[in-house]
């Protein structure tokens, strides 16, 4: 996945799709502020490396080119030496959380793509039948977002056409808002809006719980996360 142009038979053929995966550098005391309380830093850390890399994981599956969108801006070198160089790079640049989206946004469409979508780091058991739903919608659907159970969204997408910037402008950041507010926005502008299933964010101890007992049940029992969940007791 180191260039849009997949090559199948011989011929090479332009993937249109892109999928930004939004992503911490994990340092201590810098990512799942929200668990500080519950786990010891060094452990958040690892769980979140997890997270990454199982979500890397199931992307992979699909084939789809991806961008690493990074913060903080100067940790390029290091998330290369942490999750390869089989990924476009791409620093989170914005005053908050829709400045960067919309900057990503910008640069994947300026590259040719034409079907954008992003997710971010937050569910690890995100389904993968999620994001070729979510690609597949908007071929004929302006937009696609997911919303998550607490209130904000996992994943919204345009194509190139149906951009809508203003959706990441006016927004109540890390509010349990945040989805009501930007599908409002999505419906003032006229855009046919396709809705994913909700879906669960881990922010909390008792997110991750509910995500052992989920993942107890599904094919994520394999995964990187809940190994380590498992293996070192993390949640009691």
């Amino acid at each position: 996945m180191t260039t849009a142009t997949m090559h199948t038979g011989g011929t090479s053929t332009f993937d249109d799709r892109c999928l930004l995966f939004f992503v911490k550098y994990p340092e201590p005391g810098q990512i799942k502020s929200r668990l500080a309380a519950s786990l010891a830093a060094i452990t958040i850390v690892e769980l979140y490396r997890n997270f990454v890399l199982d979500l890397l994981a199931m992307l992979e599956s699909l084939a789809i080119p991806c961008y690493i969108c990074y913060f903080p801006e100067n940790k390029e070198r290091q998330c290369k030496e942490w999750l390869g160089e089989n990924y476009f790079y791409l620093s989170q640049q914005g005053n908050d959380l829709g400045e960067k989206m919309k900057h990503c946004f910008t640069h994947a469409f300026s590259q040719g793509f034409d079907r954008v979508i992003t997710i971010g780091s937050d569910s690890p058991d995100l389904p993968s039948n999620f994001i070729t739903e979510a690609f597949s919608s908007i071929t004929t659907m302006d937009s696609v977002i997911g919303p998550a159970f607490d209130g904000g969204y996992y994943l919204i997408g345009f194509k190139k056409k149906t951009f809508l910037p203003q959706v990441f402008g006016g927004i109540t950041w890390s509010s349990a808002s945040v989805f009501q507010e930007s599908l409002k926005i999505l419906q003032e502008a006229g855009h046919k809006t396709f809705l994913l299933p909700r879906w669960h964010d881990i922010d909390t101890l008792s997110d991750l719980k509910n995500l052992i007992q989920r993942g107890k049940q599904s094919s994520f029992s394999n995964s990187r996360t809940m190994s380590f969940l498992l293996r070192h007791s993390v949640v009691g």
